[in-house]
This record gives C-alpha cells, sequence and structure tokens, in this order.
C-alpha cells in the first residue's frame, strides 16, 4: 500500500474546494476518486487473506528514526473501503444537493479533508499518528457540522462535537505515551504480533479507562451521547457520512483494534459491554419518541453503535462476526435513509414525519430506496441486517455467561423498537395521502441514485454474501488474533433464532401500526448527561469572568513583573535544591573584553536611574554596542555587525519617536519599587549563577566543536552562526517568523476591520 494513496484526499481537498464551484454534473466528478480508493482497497482486502498485514511507511526524519507508518489487515480495510465508497456516493449526493451553492466548494473541500483523516485513523500503524489523524476528525468534523455558521444552533452543536470528542482524544494521547513508556514501542504492528503483557502492569486499568473514553465519545455511548442528536444541525450529507458511517465508527475501530491488547479481562468486558447495553436500549427508547426524521436516525444510530460495542466487548468469535457483519448492514441501511432524509428536506423543505405522507408517485425512486433501506434496519429475510440480527441474537445465545444471556431480551426489544423507527422513517413519509404542500416534481437522479445503491447493497449482501464473508472474516480474524470462519446463509432451517426474529418483526410491525401513540407516551426528556455539559460549561464561563479581572489587568508591568518572578522562582529553586558546583573554573579577562563589560553594566545603570526619555535611549545603546563588541571579541562579526545595525536603528526610531515625550518621573510608590529592585536584583543574580556555571562546563566545548564539524557536510554551510540559525535551530527561526507572520496578519485584519467600521459609519 503506498502512504500517498491512504493521504490523498488530503492532497485533494483543494482541487475539491474548486470543483465545488462549478456546476453539479462536474462537481460529481470529485466522486470518481473516493470511489476508485473503495476499489483499491478491495483489492489490497484480497491480498490481506493471501499474503497478510500490508505494512508501509513515509520517510519525515530519518535521521531522528520518524515516519509515518501505516498498516492494512482485515479490520482496517474493511473500514476503509467503507469509507471510501460511502464517501463517494455523499460526494455524488452533495453536488445536487448543494447545487448552486456558494458554499459548495467549503463543503467539498472539508469532506475530502474529513476522509483523509478517517482514513488515517484506521490505516495508521503509530499510536501518536492515529492520535492526529483522531483529531483531524475532529476538527474536521467541526467544519462540516457548523457548515451553517449563521445559525447559533450549527455553532453550538459543532463547538459541543469538537469539545466532547476532543476531550476524549486526550484519553487516546495519554494511552500512546503509557503503551510506549510499558512497552516501549508505538507500533500497534509490534503490539499485535509480540503481544507485550500490557494486562499484568500497574497501569492497565488506566490503559483500559482512557482508551474507552476516547472510544465512547467519538461513538456517542452513554453517558457522551447527547452530541450526536445535536449534531443533526448539520447538513443532511454530513450526518449521512458522518454520523452513520464514519466518524461514529471510529470508537468502533478503536475498541476492534485494541481487543488484542487490551481486552480479554473482566474490566474490559464489563466497561464495553455494559456502555454498549445502557446504549442500546436508551437510544432505541428515544429514537421512536422523535418527530424530525434525522434525530430518529441519528437515536437509531446510538443504539445501533451501543449493539456493536456490546458485541465486541463480549469478545467470543461469533460476537465479533455479529459485530462487524451488524457494521456493515448499519452502514448500508442508515446512510440510505440519511440521504433520503435529505432529499426529502430539500424537495418539500420539512423534516417532519408527521408532516410527510403519500410521496410514494412523487418521489419513486426514492420511495424504493427507503423501502428497502427500512426493510433491512427491520431485519426482514434476505436482506444484510436479517444476517447480522441473527448472528446478533445467536451470539447472546451461545454466550456461556448468564449475565450475556440475560441481555436476549432487551436485545429483543431495542431491535424491535429499532425495526419500528426504520420503518417510520423509510415508509411513513411515502404512504397513505399526500400531505397538502409537499412537492410533486421528479427528484433529480444525482439525489435518487446514492440512497437507492446503498439500499441495494443491503439487499445484495443478504441475499449474496461472498464477498461480505471474506470481508468479515479477514476483519474478525484481526480482532481476535487468530484465524476465523463464519458461514453466511440466507436459510439456517428453523431455529430457535430464527423464531427471535420472526417475534422482533412481529414486534416491530405492531409498534410501527401504533407509533403515534408510542411517541405520546415515551419520556422524551434525557437523562442529564447533556445539562451537566452546559452546566459545567457555564461553570468554566463563570470562573473565567471571575479570575479574568485579576489576570487581565491590561497592565503591561504587571504581565512583565509576574512573568519574571515566575522565572526568578524557577531559577532560584533549581540552584538551591540542586548541587550546584562551588568552584567554577573562571577564564580569564582581557582589557578590551572588561571594557565592554563595564559599557553594558554601566549602560544599564544610566538606563535605570535616566529622567527622560532620551537619555535612556541613548544608555540602552550603549549596552547594546557593549554586547556587540563582545560578539566581535569572541569570533562572530556578523553577528556584531548585526547589533551595530539594529542598535544604531532602533537609537535613531525611538529619539524621533520619544523627543516629544516628557521626563520620566517617580509614578509608583517607594514600596513599590523597592520591591521591583529587590526582583530584579533576584532575577539577575540568578540569571548570572546560571551563566557562570553553565560556561564552566565542557558542554558549550561539546557543542563548539559538533557545530564546527557537522556544519560542512551536514548543512553544506562554511558560515557556522548561518548555518546554527537556518539549520541546527530551523524550528525556533521556524517559531520566530511564525510568530512576526501571525502579528502582520493580526494588523492586517485589524486595519480591515477598522476600515469596515469607518465605511459602515
Amino acid at each position: 500500500m503506498q502512504p500517498l494513496i491512504a493521504l490523498s484526499p488530503f492532497l485533494l481537498a483543494p482541487l475539491a474546494v474548486a470543483g465545488g464551484r462549478l456546476p453539479a454534473r462536474w462537481s460529481a466528478l470529485l466522486a470518481i476518486w473516493p470511489a476508485a480508493l473503495a476499489v483499491y482497497f478491495g483489492f489490497l482486502l484480497q491480498s490481506v487473506a493471501t499474503t497478510g498485514p500490508i505494512k508501509s511507511s513515509l520517510p519525515w526524519a530519518p535521521s531522528l528514526a520518524l515516519e509515518l507508518s501505516f498498516y492494512a489487515d482485515g479490520l482496517s480495510l474493511l473500514f476503509a473501503v467503507i469509507i471510501t465508497a460511502i464517501g463517494s456516493l455523499v460526494l455524488l449526493f452533495s453536488a445536487s444537493y448543494f447545487n448552486n451553492d456558494p458554499s459548495a466548494g467549503r463543503f467539498f473541500g472539508a469532506l475530502f479533508a474529513f476522509m483523509g483523516s478517517m482514513l488515517g485513523v484506521v490505516l495508521a500503524d503509530n499510536l501518536l499518528a492515529l492520535f492526529v489523524f483522531w483529531e483531524l476528525t475532529g476538527f474536521t468534523s467541526f467544519l462540516l457540522i457548523g457548515f451553517n455558521h449563521d445559525r447559533k444552533e450549527a455553532r453550538a452543536s459543532a463547538i459541543q462535537a469538537l469539545l466532547v470528542t476532543g476531550t476524549g482524544g486526550m484519553g487516546l494521547l495519554a494511552v500512546a505515551l503509557l503503551v510506549e513508556q510499558n512497552a516501549g514501542t508505538l507500533r500497534l504492528s509490534a503490539l499485535l504480533l509480540e503481544g507485550p503483557p500490557l494486562r499484568s502492569i500497574e497501569a492497565y486499568p488506566f490503559l483500559v479507562m482512557l482508551a474507552l473514553f476516547a472510544a465512547f465519545t467519538k461513538s456517542a455511548q452513554v453517558p457522551f451521547h447527547f452530541w450526536l442528536p445535536n449534531a443533526m444541525t448539520a447538513p443532511t450529507p454530513v450526518s449521512a457520512y458522518l454520523h452513520s458511517a464514519t466518524m461514529v465508527k471510529a470508537g468502533i475501530y478503536l475498541v476492534a483494534r485494541f481487543t488484542p491488547i487490551l481486552g480479554g479481562t473482566p474490566l474490559w468486558t464489563d466497561l464495553v459491554v455494559g456502555a454498549g447495553a445502557i446504549t442500546m436500549m436508551l437510544g432505541a427508547w428515544r429514537c421512536v419518541a422523535e418527530t424530525d426524521l434525522k434525530r430518529i436516525l441519528a437515536y437509531s444510530t446510538i443504539s445501533a453503535l451501543g449493539v456493536i460495542m456490546m458485541l465486541l466487548g463480549i469478545g467470543t468469535s461469533s460476537a465479533v462476526v455479529a459485530a462487524l457483519t451488524y457494521l456493515i448492514a448499519h452502514a448500508c441501511y442508515k446512510g440510505a435513509l440519511f440521504l433520503v432524509a435529505g432529499t426529502l428536506e430539500h424537495e418539500t423543505g420539512t423534516r417532519d414525519i408527521t408532516q410527510l405522507g403519500g410521496l410514494r408517485h412523487a418521489m419513486r425512486a426514492t420511495a424504493i430506496a427507503a423501502g428497502l433501506a427500512a426493510c433491512s434496519m427491520a431485519g426482514m429475510p434476505l436482506f444484510l441486517g436479517f444476517t447480522a440480527k441473527e448472528f446478533f441474537y445467536g451470539a447472546l445465545l451461545e454466550n456461556d455467561a448468564s449475565a450475556i444471556k440475560a441481555l436476549l431480551a432487551a436485545a429483543i426489544a431495542a431491535s424491535a423498537l429499532l425495526g419500528a423507527a426504520g420503518l417510520t422513517a423509510g415508509v411513513a413519509p411515502f404512504t397513505g395521502p399526500l400531505r397538502a404542500g409537499v412537492a410533486r416534481h421528479k427528484v433529480p437522479i444525482a439525489l435518487a441514485a446514492p440512497p437507492l445503491f446503498l439500499a441495494t447493497a443491503g439487499l445484495v449482501t443478504g441475499v449474496l454474501p461472498g464477498v461480505t464473508v471474506v470481508a468479515v472474516n479477514l476483519a474478525a480474524s484481526a480482532v481476535l488474533g487468530k484465524a476465523t470462519s463464519s458461514h453466511f446463509a440466507i436459510w439456517h432451517g428453523f431455529t430457535f433464532v430464527l423464531a427471535l426474529s420472526i417475534l422482533t418483526l412481529a414486534m416491530a410491525g405492531s409498534l410501527y401500526a401504533k407509533r403515534d401513540g408510542l411517541r405520546r407516551g415515551i419520556w422524551p426528556r434525557s437523562l442529564g448527561f447533556e445539562r451537566l455539559y452546559t452546566s459545567t460549561l457555564r461553570g468554566l464561563d463563570a470562573l473565567s469572568a471571575w479570575s479574568s479581572p485579576a489576570l487581565q489587568g491590561a497592565s503591561l508591568r504587571a504581565y512583565v513583573m509576574t512573568l519574571v518572578a515566575t522565572v526568578t522562582v524557577m531559577l532560584a529553586g533549581v540552584l538551591i535544591v540542586y548541587d550546584v558546583p562551588h568552584s567554577p573554573s573562571v577564564t580569564d579577562l582581557r582589557p578590551p573584553e572588561v571594557a565592554a563589560a563595564l559599557m553594558i553594566v554601566g549602560g544599564a545603570l544610566f538606563a535605570v536611574r535616566a529622567t527622560t526619555a532620551i537619555t535612556a535611549v541613548l544608555s540602552l545603546g550603549v549596552t547594546g554596542y557593549g554586547a556587540a563588541l563582545t560578539f566581535l571579541f569572541f569570533g562572530a562579526p556578523d553577528l556584531a555587525m548585526t547589533q551595530f545595525s539594529v542598535e544604531t536603528l532602533t537609537a535613531v526610531i525611538f529619539v524621533l519617536v520619544f523627543y516629544h515625550f516628557r521626563s520620566f518621573g517617580d509614578l509608583s510608590p517607594l514600596r513599590i519599587r523597592v520591591r521591583d529592585a529587590f526582583v530584579a536584583l533576584i532575577y539577575g543574580s540568578s540569571i548570572a549563577v546560571v551563566l557562570l556555571f553553565v560556561g564552566s562546563t565542557l558542554t558549550p566545548a561539546r557543542l563548539a566543536g559538533y557545530f564546527s564539524e557537522s556544519s560542512l557536510p551536514l548543512a553544506y554551510g562554511r558560515n557556522i552562526v548561518n548555518v546554527i540559525l537556518v539549520d541546527f535551530r530551523a524550528l525556533d527561526t521556524l517559531g520566530e517568523i511564525t510568530v512576526l507572520a501571525t502579528a502582520a496578519l493580526g494588523v492586517r485584519a485589524i486595519l480591515r476591520l477598522g476600515r469596515r467600521g469607518g465605511e459602515n459609519q
């Protein structure tokens, strides 16, 4: 696998921005590359089946052994195919959905960046790279959820999703650091192959809780589930892609990937199964209480994620196969239903299920797609959703633990509620009489084809499961750490599992028939987790409002004093706590060096005691010239000339500016001046002691020799000072340039705002 192929969506994001400004028939061509990637990853999946996992890397800093490494096995490639295949359909749908929208380019660019981030998450071999891509998914999803940034609800939802999932990402970073400290590697492939005894280390409980914290926040598990329904303020293509097939599955991927590394213990099983079961029931209960199409689908997605999480927590071979089959089925039918919801909103102007009906004639292709997807979600025979549900029930029945078998009743109830929700979202808008004011025109093919393709895929993979079997078995083998073989069939005979499936269908049909009464009887309020989130933010805002006046007094003098006092305490503390050599070697001083030192000290004293601005400026200039002479005496003429130029220009400019300033005066009380003098004395003494003893060690000599020997062969430069600034201290110099560039941009922005303000007046 070529690393640049995995990163290609990032490279194509600028092209996507430009393509989004074209007419729909041309911007639809953006879907070609993700479709090609899906085919490519599909072929890689076949290759993995015969040759095993594929490793590749992109060198970054070879001298520091830094590289961007990728690892492709059955699990990562299954997710990669889902990400790219559904991404291509969403892009095709979006071309028509955002037709003539001036912001379409911004949407396509962010969507490509998100696609690249998700591919990085599932293909990264390095835990730190995984963390970086993980956070990139959060940032790009923030841009997509808040796409309609002129709406307050969109901004609030985007911030909420970013804060919840981003906080979870900090847990993943902590996991990476703990793993590196205890296992000595950050490579997932090494952890999977060598299997270091992470389960037996003292930090294992922290590893488990931190990893699951990251996974639960991203995959909307209780108590972090509330951000997902609120994210439905995003454009519907965003919901179809992020919140059914990709972003919310990142947590699922993390749990599946870490199962052979951290799983298999009671702590892991109890936490994952418990959170999954609670999430499954809560999401199923709430989805039938909603009237907004997208919120129905959002809560049903939460429930489905809980099912998959619970099955991964059980961890048996049949449970993992059931989880991955459910994953594929859910991506097909839920992606289709989200796109159908987008079509309905685009064509009718509403998502309220109580205002929709009778659209089967006006939107024939969309009605077929919605019906097929609803059948798969309800678990009707011949659909992949039926196969996934049978595997689900079978995994619960086969488990020896009585607590797992006790979840069967909850699983049947949740599946029935999800089936009713699927029928409500996919059948109700198209049956019955046509409601007044509903559009009757034909749906564009670019809006009708993607959901129809996804819904048909749910039927085809159920009837002809050959490709699905291979993908699921390879992914399950990667999760379990051993070869796994499962059998997919349309008909397994008259079994107890089949009876449970028929019972579930009957219950779903009954609940759908009584959906209006059921909706009125369900308590629609949340469990208080979102209120806890809101209260926490309000508390932080109140703390900021209380502390800001004291910390942000708009006094430069106070800021400088705080900074100097803090550094003084740190330096003095280090000198007191740690042993410092008592007999430093002092080099011989030559008269010119003594004269330069006296110039520096004298200039500083005159500057402090100056009564006019001109005197202070000239005194500081004397100090600067003394430093320049020091550079000259110690063999750095270029630095000396630079210092001479800077001091001369500074003195001239300051004299011109300060010429009309009034004389200095004692504006501070005596106690303040005494305090400042004491802090300055301690600070200066600490710096002097540090420099004295640093200069007496062998470090400067070693550095000088290294720079002298390495400047030409490594940096191809004979001027050692320039090489140090440009090469050896390149990041430092880059940081300084970045600060200056940021300041320049800030000044330009302020000037533009001022100009606009003047024009408005």
